[in-house]
């Protein structure tokens, strides 16, 4: 017995499409609406990333090379350069090899990893819980933290809180008073939620408790979100600079940033490098790109590993049917 089968006619306008097409991938059928590229708006999109792209790259470029330029250099450029004519890591070596700086990035490192763990683990319990619709209280808490968003204490009291506790002068107030995003809350909240409620319950039948569920299922599927709010959670933290500056007071315990800031505004070389800077070593230019370019690291490494989950991780679901 012969299978017939009828070929769908297509709609005008369409290509052909299918897994391959002369022996290669061919790429989706166009919509009937859609009009063909032509050679001009090919060029015109191709000439308006490449812009785009220049204007972002260009004055990282400047910031990079300036780093890596002698004193001479950077004189005869009169500041900024473009055009590098020799190449020296005298800067990055006076910044690395003991010092302000480099205390500054290893107390930025630490506040990093620590504080993002934290962050994570209670918006992480949080969410969840409120994911629940059926968990005790789960309206109230959920309109306090709304309430949140739109309202609050001010500087000032916040503060006096901080002082009354005993943090100022320790680490722990460079993240305590900023470990909580309600937004970030409820975008994991809402990917929660959007998980199937079948695969919670028929693991509920089978014995599971609430952690066992978050640990073994609720959380496997949630990889993409919880990348993209970790990156969210630790760039806070690695360029939080405020914190620091009110509720500090000691210059060993400032984090990179805040040395940045010194650098750049109040012109002010990091301890032990003004000799340096004095004999005509070392360009004080050169010294904040360096700065700069070790603050923008980490940011610029780990964002090609999580740009990937973004649209995943923030518009769609965990389940899909």
């Amino acid at each position: 017995m012969s299978a017939v089968t009828e070929e769908r006619p297509k709609a005008p306008g369409l290509k052909a499409s299918g897994p391959k097409a002369s022996g290669r991938w061919a790429a989706p059928p166009r919509p009937v609406w859609e009009e063909e590229p032509n050679k001009a708006g090919l060029a015109s999109k191709g000439i308006v990333l490449s812009i785009a792209c220049l204007a972002v790259l260009f004055p990282l470029w400047i910031v990079v090379v300036t780093s890596l330029s002698s004193k001479q250099d950077i004189s005869e450029a009169g500041g900024l350069v473009v055009i590098p004519k020799s190449i020296t890591f005298i800067a990055y070596q006076e910044l690395l090899s003991g010092g302000q700086v480099t205390r500054a990035t290893l107390v930025s490192l630490g506040v990093t990893l620590v504080g993002t763990v934290f962050s994570m683990t209670v918006s992480i319990l949080s969410a969840y819980g409120l994911s629940r619709i059926g968990s005790v209280g789960h309206r109230w808490f959920l309109m306090i933290l709304l309430a949140t968003m739109f309202f609050g204490a001010g500087l000032i009291p916040t503060y006096l809180l901080v002082q009354s506790l005993g943090l100022t002068d320790t680490y722990l107030a460079l993240i305590l008073p900023s470990a909580i995003s309600v937004f970030n809350i409820l975008v994991l909240r809402a990917f929660f939620m959007s998980i199937s409620p079948e695969l919670t319950d028929s693991a509920r039948i089978d014995g599971a408790g609430d952690w066992r569920i978050l640990w073994q299922i609720v959380l496997p599927l949630s990889r993409a979100v919880i990348a993209v709010i970790t990156l969210f959670y630790a760039v806070g933290y690695w360029s939080a600079w405020f914190n620091a500056s009110i509720y500090l007071s000691d210059q060993d315990m400032m984090p990179l940033q805040n040395v940045m800031i010194q650098l750049v505004q109040k012109q002010e070389p990091p301890v032990g490098m003004s000799q340096a800077i004095k004999t005509g070593q070392l360009s004080a230019l050169a010294v904040q790109m360096a700065v700069m370019v070790l603050a923008l690291l980490p940011v610029a490494f780990l964002s090609p590993f999580v740009q990937k989950h973004f649209k995943k991780g923030m518009l769609t679901g965990a389940v899909k049917g």
